[in-house]
């Protein structure tokens, strides 16, 4: 199955998980995972949040950033894969000059 997010809509999404600024998505969402291509511009975030029923992969494209996962920070960069699984908690925060381009992967929950 092919997923062409060059002809999917992108989604403005607004404080994302209580973050800051906006998050623009484009996913695909099905009764198994969203999958999702997706950036946050310099000075945006995906607030922290407990993945309680399932996991989070986020891989880095492009840009830099942070990831707070059970409250530690971890520098991003392209090329990192931050995971986050069940029953921790994690936000994803875009603290550099360029747009924070990622591929993240969650299971249904």
């Amino acid at each position: 199955m092919i997923i062409d997010y060059n002809t999917m809509k992108e989604e403005v999404i607004p404080n994302f998980k209580g973050g800051e600024g906006e998050m623009v998505t484009r996913m695909f969402n099905d009764e198994l995972n969203k999958i999702m291509v997706s950036r946050l511009g310099p000075g945006s975030s995906i607030g922290i949040h407990t993945h309680d029923a399932g996991s989070e992969i986020i891989f880095i494209l492009e840009g830099t950033g942070r990831a707070v996962f059970d409250g530690a920070d971890e520098t991003v960069t392209p090329g990192m894969c931050h995971y986050c699984p069940k029953g921790h908690s994690h936000g994803l925060f875009n603290d550099g000059d360029e747009d924070l381009v990622f591929f993240a992967v969650v299971p249904a929950q």
